[in-house]
C-alpha cells in the first residue's frame, strides 16, 4: 500500500460538515483539524492495484465544500 497525506481547504464555514463527509466515506485511516493554510489533514494508504489520482478524485475531491486539497506522497518510513 502507497501512505499519502492529503490536506482540505474547505469552504468558510463548511470544516465540520467536509469532515463529516470526508470520514463517512471510509477512505482515511485518520482525520484531524488543522491550524495554518489548509483547514483539515487525513492520512489515506491507498491499495497497491489503485492510481493514487484516480483513488483520490473518485473518493474523496468530489465533496462539496472542498476548495482546495494538496496532496504529499510518502516513500519510506524511518
Amino acid at each position: 500500500m502507497a501512505l499519502v497525506f492529503v490536506q482540505f481547504r474547505c469552504t468558510p464555514g463548511k470544516t465540520y460538515e467536509v469532515a463529516n463527509a470526508i470520514w463517512d466515506r471510509e477512505a482515511v485511516s485518520e482525520l484531524y483539524s488543522t491550524s495554518g493554510e489548509y483547514d483539515l489533514i487525513a492520512k489515506v494508504y491507498i491499495p497497491d492495484d489503485q492510481d493514487v489520482g484516480h483513488y483520490l478524485s473518485h473518493r474523496l475531491f468530489d465533496i462539496p465544500g472542498i476548495v482546495r486539497t494538496l496532496t504529499t506522497m510518502t516513500f519510506k518510513a524511518f
